[in-house]
C-alpha cells in the first residue's frame, strides 16, 4: 500500500492534526460563550422569553412553575415543577413549589412530605419553613412548628415580630405544652433570645410569660444572665408588680431572698439590679467601690461628700416583712463626721416619706479605724418592698466628709 493511501483523509486535503484541535477548541469556546450568555437570560428574562430560549432548562422550568403558582394556576405549577425535578432532582425550590401546589390542591399529606424534605435540604428556604410552621401548629406539634420558626427567625429579623407573637400567643393559650418547647429553644441561646425576652416586657401577658420562662430556664443549662434577669426585675418594678417580683426572686433564689441586703460587702458584681447597689454621682457627692486602704484585698464603699449637696449616695431594693429590724455597718472615717452628714434610710416603694433614718456613723467617734454602727428600724404594714438608701444630711456650709462603709446588713431585731 502506498504512503499516500496510509495518510488520513484530512492530511490528504492538506489539514494537519493541530488545525483540527484548534478548530475544535474554537467551536467549544463559541458554545461555552453561548451558554454563558444564556444564563442571565434564563435567570432574569421574563418567563415567557426564557421558556422559548431554553424550554428544557431545569432553572427555566422552575421559574415557570413559580410564576404559575403565584398566578394560582396550581396544576400548571405542579406539572412544570415535576419536569424541573426530572431534570434536576435536588432542586429545593422546585420541590417546594411542587409541595405548595399539592397543598393548594388539598393534598396536604403529600405536601407535608415534600416540604419537610425541602426544609431539610435547605435551611434557607423560607416559604417551605413558613408553611411547615403553620401546618405543624395546626396539628398541635409545637416542637416541630417552633423548630421551623427558629430556622426562620435566625436568618430574618424582619419576621421577628410575627414569630415572637406566635410564641407568646401559644405560650399564653397552651402554657403546659408550649412553654417547655419555647424554653428549650431559648436554652440553646439562639441569636434572637435577647430580642424575644425584651419583646415580652411590653404587655402584662408577656411579662407573665417572661416570669414563667425565667423559672424554667433557671432549672436548665442556660439560665437567664444577670443582665436578662435584671431587665425582668426592672420591668416588674416599673409596673409596680412588687408581689410578683418577690415571688420570682424567691423561686429563682437570685439573689437569695433570705439576705435582706444584697452585696453588703461590696464585692458581688453579679447580683441583678434593683437588688444591687446603684451608686449616684453629682457635684459634691462622689461614691465609688474601691480597695480598702487598710485591707487592700477587701472592697468597700468610699464616699466623698462636700457636706452641702443633697441627694442619695447609694441605694438598692429590699423586701422586708412588717416587723422590727436592726441595721448595722462597718464604717471608717478619713475626715469629717459621717454620723452627722450621712444616714441609712428606708423608704416604702409607694413613694411615701422615709419611715427609718439611722446615722451612718457612731456619734462622737471619728477614727480612721473600722468601727460598727447600728440602729433599730420598724417596717410598717402595707409596705411590700423598700428602698434602702445611704443619703446625705446637708449643712448650711461645705464641710467635707470622707468615709468608708462595709458589711452592711439588716436582720430581725429579736
Amino acid at each position: 500500500m502506498s504512503d499516500r493511501a496510509e495518510k488520513p483523509a484530512a492530511l490528504r486535503r492538506g489539514v494537519n492534526s493541530g488545525e483540527i484541535i484548534s478548530y475544535g477548541l474554537i467551536i467549544g469556546a463559541i458554545v461555552l460563550a453561548c451558554q454563558i450568555a444564556m444564563q442571565p437570560l434564563m435567570q432574569r428574562a421574563p418567563v415567557e422569553v426564557a421558556i422559548r430560549l431554553a424550554p428544557t432548562s431545569p432553572l427555566v422550568l422552575r421559574r415557570a412553575a413559580e410564576s404559575e403558582l403565584a398566578a394560582d394556576r396550581v396544576e400548571n405549577a405542579a406539572v412544570l415543577s415535576r419536569e424541573a425535578l426530572a431534570r434536576s432532582p435536588f432542586d429545593v425550590r422546585a420541590l417546594r413549589v411542587l409541595g405548595l401546589a399539592e397543598a393548594r390542591a388539598g393534598r396536604e399529606d403529600q405536601a407535608d412530605e415534600m416540604l419537610t424534605l425541602a426544609g431539610n435540604w435547605s435551611l434557607r428556604d423560607d416559604p417551605a419553613h413558613a408553611w411547615l410552621v403553620e401546618r405543624r401548629l395546626r396539628r398541635g406539634d409545637y416542637a416541630s412548628s417552633f423548630a421551623h420558626a427558629d430556622t426562620l427567625v435566625r436568618r430574618r429579623q424582619d419576621v421577628q415580630p410575627q414569630v415572637f407573637g406566635l410564641f407568646t400567643a401559644a405560650g399564653a393559650a397552651d402554657a403546659k405544652r408550649a412553654l417547655p418547647v419555647i424554653a428549650r429553644l431559648l436554652s440553646a441561646r439562639p441569636p434572637w433570645r435577647g430580642a424575644y425576652l425584651n419583646s415580652l416586657n411590653t404587655t402584662a401577658e408577656g411579662i407573665q410569660l417572661a416570669a414563667n420562662l425565667a423559672v424554667m430556664l433557671e432549672a436548665g443549662r442556660s439560665p437567664l444572665t444577670s443582665e436578662e434577669l435584671q431587665n425582668l426585675y426592672w420591668t416588674l418594678s416599673s409596673k409596680r408588680q412588687w408581689q410578683a417580683l418577690s415571688v420570682i426572686r424567691e423561686r429563682m433564689n437570685r439573689p437569695p431572698p433570705g439576705v435582706a441586703v444584697t452585696n453588703g460587702g461590696w464585692s458581688d458584681t453579679e447580683a441583678p439590679a434593683p437588688f444591687q447597689w446603684r451608686l449616684y454621682q453629682k457635684a459634691g457627692i462622689v461614691a465609688e467601690i474601691a480597695a480598702d486602704d487598710l485591707r487592700p484585698a477587701n472592697s468597700a464603699l468610699r464616699v466623698n461628700y462636700d457636706g452641702y449637696a443633697t441627694g442619695p449616695v447609694a441605694e438598692q431594693l429590699t423586701s422586708l416583712s412588717p416587723g422590727v429590724y436592726r441595721i448595722s455597718a462597718a464604717v471608717r472615717t478619713e475626715t469629717g463626721d459621717p454620723a452627722a452628714r450621712l444616714a441609712w434610710v428606708l423608704r416604702c416603694v409607694d413613694g411615701s416619706e422615709s419611715f427609718a433614718s439611722i446615722p451612718a456613723g457612731v456619734s462622737g467617734v471619728v477614727s480612721d479605724a473600722w468601727t460598727t454602727m447600728s440602729g433599730q428600724l420598724v417596717v410598717p404594714d402595707n409596705c411590700p418592698a423598700q428602698w434602702l438608701r445611704l443619703e446625705t444630711r446637708a449643712d448650711d456650709r461645705r464641710v467635707p466628709t470622707i468615709a468608708w462603709f462595709d458589711q452592711v446588713s439588716i436582720s430581725p431585731a429579736a
